[in-house]
């Protein structure tokens, strides 16, 4: 009970507020009467302009191109038919196919790119930041396992105003056995530098989500691009090996990357 003449805290705490420590949710933040304080109010605000501006920023293609060389990796830059970053939020369709010079210069690399295991494509999507903080990163780790499977690689498409279909044309049009795209996914209020990756065998336009696989949160304080690479890699030999991708094929990897238990079975009451 307070004491008479003590006056009353300003910020009221929340009593779940030991909560907050597990999780970069905004939650237990308190209150000053009706309203949020001050603190997490212009965190909030911040957030909010940090999300809004990882959609407007555009991709340092050159920079990134420079990273995929330094770890032996040759590149193409190709752009969407979105002409402008307005075209691209207004017209999600213009972001799901090659603009005419892009599929030019996708047939002048020759037929020595073509017919590869795996081709790769890297979309600035709704968040290029995401892309610069993850993109190179992902592929110093994923480019070992693929190398180390036998699987043979495309030149990396860099892509400007990319939708995540935009892979299925460019698989096609190099004849690749599999797509794997790396995109930036929508920005959140606490992740505006999220990565999702998305594999498709067998890559053609006209194909829908149905068809391919997803790994999202790719980032240093969700999923970390060594682990993310690690779980690309098993999919993709999944893929490989059941002929399918999409709905039809399952993560039964296990959470630390071991084996399966199998179908059937449950790790939390399952024993060895």
């Amino acid at each position: 009970m307070r004491k008479t003449g003590t006056p009353a805290p300003v910020v009221v705490d929340d009593p779940w507020a030991e909560l907050r420590r597990h999780t970069a949710a905004r939650i237990a933040l308190g209150r000053v009467g009706t309203s949020l304080p001050t603190a997490p109010h212009l965190e909030f605000q911040f957030a909010h302009a940090r999300a809004r501006a990882a959609v407007h920023r555009a991709l340092d293609e050159g920079a990134l191109a420079g990273a995929l060389a330094g770890l032996g990796q040759p590149s193409v830059a190709l752009g969407s038919r979105a002409a402008d970053r307005n075209a691209y939020l207004q017209r999600p369709d213009a972001g799901r196919r090659l603009d005419e010079p892009s599929r030019a210069r996708l047939e002048a690399l020759g037929t020595e790119a073509r017919g590869r295991d795996v081709a790769l494509v890297i979309g600035d999507g709704l968040s290029a930041e995401a892309v610069e903080a993850n993109a190179a990163p992902l592929l110093a780790a994923l480019l070992p396992l693929v190398r180390e499977r036998g699987w043979s690689l495309a030149p990396v498409a860099i892509v400007r105003q990319a939708r995540v279909a935009i892979g299925d044309e460019i698989g096609h049009a190099l004849a690749a056995r599999m797509v794997v795209v790396a995109i930036g996914e929508r920005p959140g209020l606490s992740s505006p530098d999220s990565l999702g990756l998305y594999l498709t065998l067998g890559p053609r336009p006209g194909l829908t989500d149905e068809a391919r696989n997803c790994i999202s949160n790719v980032r240093a304080a969700g999923l970390a691009p060594p682990r993310a690479a690690a779980k690309l890699a098993y999919l993709m030999a999944e893929a490989f090996r059941r002929g399918l991708s999409g709905v039809g094929l399952k993560d039964e990897e296990e959470p630390d990357g071991g084996p399966s238990l199998g179908e059937g079975r449950n790790f939390l009451t399952d024993g060895d």
